[in-house]
């Protein structure tokens, strides 16, 4: 079949013209798809990915800081062991085994499963127990929650909440509980905080941490003759605070007496491993319901904390949330089985021994030093140790004592609480700082108050603590007592010392570990209060950079942060060799120096200011003066020159200087005269302190020295007799009755070496002169 020529021409000019037109529009989509994708794609997505290298440099940055910041806490890098590459292992196999099929896959969960569960039972000594893997420590107490409602609210399935409206369930938990546990609990659970009842501790008989049965007995009784349903009791086997273990048998008891689920928790449940456990602790293998944090107790970093129970209807389990039925929620459980078997039973008791070794080889040394007070509920075998700083009032000092006799209520007494918590606050931080692997830290006890806390079980597996690490702990900590005796008793002193000064003032901050806090009190006459809160910061700021200009010490801050008095002086810890007045005396005198220098400046300036008016308006009066004396014919341009010249009028020139000493001004007559500046008068000296006392050679200040009471005599009376002589050599116009201050006795004695000195220039002169000056001066004289 033939085409027409034309036809098919112009189809081929058609396909290209269309052709064309596509390319142009696909080039613009694309252009638009990059536009998109640089605009709301963000960075590391862009692109065809990245290469592993750069994802783990990434990681690497995040993990230990792209910039070097600093923290006031040392950081610390966990021991990751053997053990701890078995538990990481884990977490990859596990990702790896999901991918089996599931027929494959469910075999292999129910094994590692069944074999986890049978281990933990055996080895903490729990008996017919079902476990629940949870990544939250709560997450297990949370579920056993719901396990109890499903099983004491039999409609709970159907009706719901309306169940828990005919008759209100109670959930009782110890007042030395986690902070928190009761609230959280509660949000979960979608019950009102009415629902969570707090046990009180013991008061009058046994441990105040441990709680009290006969009040939690009556506290059931009361709720259930109101109609509310005794739901679970939440106990303790080594509190969070403290580490003190409930009676868990009486409270047994007690549970079963009215149908209560019993669940415990605590870093004592360890102890049920070792051989020997505390019977108050092997009462635990009874309960309902147990917490185990192994990840801590062995070192093994992403384990799951498992929740060991008993209860005979897996229904109700799994409408819980106890149990599943999907086999990857069943892979949580195989971190925990690798290391298990790498540790085997004698490197997890090996480990749960040698923390309780620390805390015995700790408790052991804290009984020999005196000033700290331990909180320990079984000398021989508690795994957490407690201790304070603590000075019985009868150690003090008796100078003090006496003197506080004749008070009803001195401040020291009863803010005593508040100081020994805030000192013992310092002293847990500077331990933790000193010694990094012992892991201590503060803990807020309700009696006690602050104290610090060693809780090896905790934290020596993770932190590689050992022997030598509690040894060094305890030399840090007998380097640091003597500190705080000195502190305490100086305290009071450098109050008192404050008190007595003028221009201090003393700030009671209870919150500051140290000697004290003083601020320099500065007066002034004006009314604007932000022009003087400015000076205050200014004299106060520089007060402080001269005092740690000084070669003491001591340390000098501005307080922390967060919370301190503003425009303060904050004196840090002392030693006993601390000379109280001389500091004092130091810190007032240098802020008298700094505010009269500055008072100096600001009267300058103003002096300056009407100097500079006044010669203004006396350089206009003699220029007025020198018209009239000239005339008025000399002031014409022509005619005054041509007067000049015939009779030329000499006037001598009259300037003004301002004497700076003086604030004065003066004329310039004696300068073309003398042909040299006048000195003036002798400017007043710089004020400065002397209250400085001399120091031997490498002595630093604010020490007090140590002489024989002889030669403190002999010095007194030396003192006592350049006293007397000064008191001889007083300018006369010092009435008998008055006393020189450092800056007249300054002044007085450079005005006597001035009139000494002409004085011996006169009588240099008259032995110079010849016989005849006399006549020499007779003849000069006409000329």
């Amino acid at each position: 079949q033939m085409v027409d020529p034309t036809l098919a021409e112009m189809g081929k000019n058609l396909n290209e013209a269309m052709k064309m037109l596509e390319d142009n529009q696909r080039k613009v989509e694309e252009e638009n798809e990059k536009k998109y994708a640089r605009k709301d794609i963000p960075g590391p997505l862009q692109g065809s990915g990245q290469d592993m290298v750069s994802i783990l440099q990434l990681v690497q940055n995040l993990m230990h800081g792209e910039e070097e910041e600093e923290t006031s806490q040392s950081y610390r890098l966990q021991n990751v062991g053997e053990q701890g590459h078995m538990a990481l292992l884990g977490h990859s196999l596990a990702a790896y085994i999901s991918v089996l099929d599931r027929e494959r896959l469910r075999k292999l969960t129910t094994r590692i499963l069944s074999d986890t569960t049978l281990w933990l039972c055996r080895l903490f000594r729990y008996e017919n127990g079902s476990a629940y893997y949870h990544e939250d420590d709560r997450e297990g107490l949370l579920k056993i929650c719901r396990l109890v409602i499903h099983t004491r609210y039999e409609d709970y399935t159907l009706e719901g909440f309306n169940v828990l409206y005919t008759k209100q369930p109670v959930i009782y938990i110890s007042s030395a509980a986690r902070a928190g546990l009761g609230q959280a609990l509660c949000n979960q659970l979608g019950l009102p905080l009415s629902c969570m009842c707090r046990v009180p501790c013991n008061t009058m008989f046994g441990s105040q941490h441990q709680m009290d049965v006969a009040l939690l007995d009556r506290l059931i009784k009361d709720d259930v003759e109101c109609g509310k349903l005794p739901l679970l009791l939440v106990a303790n086997a080594g509190t969070p605070g403290a580490g003190h273990t409930d009676k868990l048998g009486r409270l047994k008891e007690l549970c079963e007496q009215h149908k209560m689920w019993l669940h415990v928790e605590g870093v004592n449940l360890a102890t049920l491993a070792l051989g020997y456990v505390s019977s108050s602790v092997l009462a635990a293998t009874k309960c309902d319901s147990m917490t185990l944090t192994l990840g801590s107790w062995l070192g093994l970093p992403a384990v799951p904390a498992v929740t060991l129970y008993r209860h005979e209807d897996p229904s109700l389990s799994l409408a819980a949330g106890l149990t599943s039925s999907q086999p990857v929620e069943k892979l949580r459980a195989l971190p925990l089985w690798l290391s298990l078997q790498y540790l085997g039973h004698d490197g997890i008791v090996e480990r749960i021994k040698h923390a309780s070794q620390l805390s015995q080889r700790l408790l052991e040394n804290l009984k020999n030093l005196d000033f700290i007070k331990t909180s320990v509920e079984d000398e021989l075998s508690s795994p957490v140790v407690v201790f304070k700083f603590f000075q019985e009032y009868s150690n003090r000092d008796q100078t003090s004592h006496a003197a506080q006799a004749s008070t009803i209520q001195h401040p020291i007494i009863s803010n005593e609480g508040h100081i020994y918590d805030t000192f013992n606050q310092w002293l847990g931080e500077q331990l933790a700082q000193l010694v990094p692997a012992s892991g201590v830290d503060v803990v807020e006890l309700e009696d006690e108050g602050t104290c610090v806390r060693f809780s090896p079980l905790m934290t020596s597996a993770v932190l590689g603590t050992e022997i030598q690490d509690i040894d060094h702990l305890v030399d840090c900590l007998k380097m640091k007592i003597p500190v705080l005796t000195s502190t305490l008793q100086l305290r009071e002193e450098f109050e008192q010392e404050v008190r007595r000064t003028v221009s201090l003032l003393y700030i009671e901050d209870l919150g500051w570990p140290g000697l004290g806090v003083v601020r320099y009190n500065y007066h002034s006459d004006e009314k604007n209060d932000d022009k003087q809160e400015k000076e205050l910061e200014k004299i106060n700021t520089e007060l402080l950079k001269k005092l740690n200009e000084l070669e003491s010490d001591l340390t000098f801050s501005l307080g922390p942060e967060l919370g301190g008095q503003k425009n303060c002086v904050y004196i840090g810890m002392v030693t006993e060799d601390l000379d109280v007045s001389e500091l004092v005396e130091t810190i007032a005198a240098t802020g008298r120096e700094i505010e009269e220098n500055s008072r100096l400046l600001e009267n300058m300036t103003e002096v300056v200011r009407k100097g500079i008016q006044e010669a203004q308006l006396q350089l206009q009066k003699a220029n007025e003066e020198r018209l009239l004396e000239e005339g008025l014919l000399r002031q014409i341009p022509v005619v005054g020159s041509v007067l000049n010249w015939f009779s030329p009028f000499q006037a001598s020139p009259k300037g003004r200087t301002f004497n700076l000493t003086a604030g004065s001004l003066e004329s310039t007559e004696s300068m073309y005269v003398s042909k040299a500046q006048g000195t003036g008068t002798t400017p007043p000296p710089t004020p400065t302190s002397s209250l400085a006392k001399q120091r031997l050679p490498g002595q630093k200040a604010f020490k007090r020295s140590l002489r024989s009471s002889d030669g403190f005599s002999e010095t007194s009376s030396i003192s006592h007799c350049d006293d007397l002589d000064k008191l001889d050599q007083r300018p006369p116009n010092l009435s008998p009755g008055q006393e020189q201050g450092p800056l007249e006795i300054e002044r007085a004695e450079e005005q006597e070496e001035v009139v000494q000195a002409k004085t011996d220039t006169e009588d240099i002169h008259s032995d110079q002169s010849p016989p005849d000056c006399t006549k020499a001066e007779e003849q000069a004289s006409p000329r």
